[in-house]
């Protein structure tokens, strides 16, 4: 059964998508078989493939409101042993279609346990708010990954995602654990990305990642050529640094350790 990894944090810009997309390509390298769910409605995860959303007929939307199963909303990608459920627009209307559904919080559960046995780790990138589609993500995964943008107010807003988590580990999840902090945008020359690196150290300790995702033109470049970072730009320390990630993932970094609330 594969190992489940939603990538949240309630903020937009922190690089939930880039490391959603890097991640996914990375474990796919490591010749781990992958599948990357897009469960934004803004899609960029799809387009940061290369897909075309406009030639899309089903999406993940479908596949939450019972229309196909999982398998008929699975593509491959360009990328040996990645496959992708893409995203549309129209998962907007999600939270609308499943109002009065009492199980509302696990329709993505239900979904994905269709193709678990297939792979190995299942991506699965959140949109920026804890809305239901955030919900139902955490309550299908084994581990949640947070990304934590090296910048004055990270800390303080991870204080409230921390309490979501503590509520879906209580209620829907008891199993949810932390896989760990990853910090994104880190300049190293800068005194702010070490003082907020410092202190994600000091709260959190061992649950912070070794690996640094760098603030760089290249990996700002590569979604918009439709290619995760070690495929538009293999010698990047941005690609060096998610197949770090990668690394750690697979060395097993999955965090079960009391949940902190700042």
């Amino acid at each position: 059964m594969a190992h489940t990894i939603c990538i949240a944090n309630q903020k937009g810009g922190v690089g939930k998508t880039t490391t959603a997309v890097n991640l996914a390509a990375a474990l796919a390298v490591a010749k781990k078989k992958t599948l990357l769910v897009d469960c934004d409605p803004q899609a960029n995860a799809t387009t940061g493939l290369g897909v075309d959303k406009r030639r899309i007929e089903k999406s993940l939307y479908h596949g939450l409101i019972g229309q196909v199963d999982a398998a008929d909303i699975i593509s491959e990608t360009d990328i040996k042993r990645l496959s992708l459920i893409p995203s549309k627009t129209e998962l907007i209307g999600f939270e609308i279609e499943m109002m009065a559904d009492d199980d509302r919080d696990k329709v993505l559960s239900r979904l994905l346990s269709q193709c678990s046995n297939d792979y190995d780790y299942i991506i699965l990138d959140c949109p920026p708010s804890l809305s239901l589609l955030t919900l139902n993500a955490m309550a299908a995964s084994n581990a949640i990954l947070i990304t934590l943008q090296c910048e004055f107010y990270a800390l303080e807003g991870l204080g409230q995602l921390m309490q979501t988590i503590k509520r879906i580990k209580q209620g829907l999840n008891p199993g949810l654990s932390i896989e760990g902090i990853l910090l994104t945008m880190f300049d190293k020359r800068t005194n702010l990305s070490n003082q907020v690196a410092d202190n994600a150290q000091e709260y959190f300790k061992d649950m912070v990642f070794k690996t640094r995702i760098p603030k760089t033109v290249r990996l700002g470049e590569a979604p918009s050529f439709g290619k995760p970072i070690m495929f538009y730009d293999p010698s990047s320390v941005g690609s060096a640094s998610y197949l770090a990630l990668a690394k750690e993932v697979l060395n097993g970094r999955r965090r079960k350790e009391k949940i902190v609330i700042l």
